[in-house]
C-alpha cells in the first residue's frame, strides 16, 4: 500500500515541476527557460521529454535548497538549463 501512496507523491510532485517547467516557460522568467526549450525543441527533442530535463534541473536546485538552507540559485540553475540535454548531477557542488 505504501508503494502506492509513494507514487502517487512521485507523479504530484513531477507535474507540479512541470507545471512550474511550464509557467516559466511561458512567462519568459528566467528567460534561459524559454531558450532552452526552444533549443531543444529545434534539435528534435519531443515537449514531454524536454519538460522531464527542465523539471530534472529544477528538483536539483529544490534539493538543494532544502538541504543547505539557502535561496534559489538563479545563476546556477539558468546555467543547468542552458547544459542540457545533459543533466546535472543529483547533488551540485555548493559554490561553483
Amino acid at each position: 500500500m505504501s508503494d502506492h501512496i509513494d507514487n502517487d507523491e512521485e507523479e504530484f510532485a513531477e507535474s507540479t515541476l512541470i507545471q512550474a517547467i511550464e509557467n516559466q516557460i511561458e512567462s519568459d522568467n528566467p528567460p534561459a527557460a524559454k531558450a532552452t526549450f526552444n533549443k531543444l525543441t529545434l534539435v528534435g527533442y519531443e515537449r514531454d521529454d524536454i519538460l522531464e530535463m527542465m523539471a530534472h534541473v529544477l528538483a536539483v536546485e529544490i534539493d538543494g535548497i532544502l538541504e543547505d538552507d539557502r535561496p534559489f540559485n538563479t545563476e546556477w540553475y539558468e546555467k543547468a538549463l542552458r547544459a542540457l540535454p545533459v543533466l546535472p548531477p543529483e547533488v551540485k557542488p555548493e559554490h561553483e
